[in-house]
């Protein structure tokens, strides 16, 4: 569900190893080997997500998430 946002800026909410749930807004940079790695404009890092873990993606409005 999230392959075909690569290169563009999305939303997501996205569950930690431990069960936190989170929401995101992030840049997909690529897809592959159950891993999406991701520039997270909050943290202002590159993250690697775990596919599995991704509960849902939007693409971003432009609103800033809390």
């Amino acid at each position: 569900m999230i392959d075909k946002y690569v290169g563009r800026l999305v939303e997501i909410i996205y569950q930690d190893s431990k069960g936190l749930i989170t929401q995101r807004i992030v840049t997909v940079r690529s897809i592959g080997g159950g891993y999406a790695r991701v520039y997270d404009a909050g943290k202002r890092a590159f993250r690697t997500l775990t596919l599995d873990r991704i509960l849902a993606v939007l693409p971003a409005d432009g609103r800033r998430v809390s």
